[in-house]
């Protein structure tokens, strides 16, 4: 499901800072690691699996997820969770370059 919490808020004792929160308890984090994703650009070429799970999150710009069948357009300040065992890949959507963040769950 894609996170899509549109409203920011400033915490309490807070100035000047605005959050929201973009996941919750989600397993054990393997790694995380940010990409640069050029226009046009993504990958794998063909959809892959793998045991882990990744959680991604769009910081600039606009990513397709592809899922077998589907796909799942996650925009800046996004984030969605991938079942590593349904066949995927990530490609940009936007106009200019994407930038995510990409976190691998046990």
């Amino acid at each position: 499901m894609v996170t899509r919490m549109n409203d920011f808020s400033t915490p309490p004792e807070h100035v000047g800072f605005q959050a929201k929160k973009l996941f919750g308890e989600m397993g054990e984090i393997i790694d995380g690691s940010i990409a640069y994703i050029a226009l046009n650009g993504g990958g794998p070429v063909q959809p892959h699996t793998h045991e882990h799970n990744h959680l991604f999150i769009v910081t600039q710009g606009e990513a397709k997820i592809l899922l077998g069948d589907r796909e799942v357009i996650l925009k800046k300040d996004e984030a969605y969770l991938v079942e590593g065992k349904l066949p995927h890949s990530v490609w940009n959507n936007s106009g200019g370059e994407t930038v995510m963040i990409g976190i691998s769950i046990k």
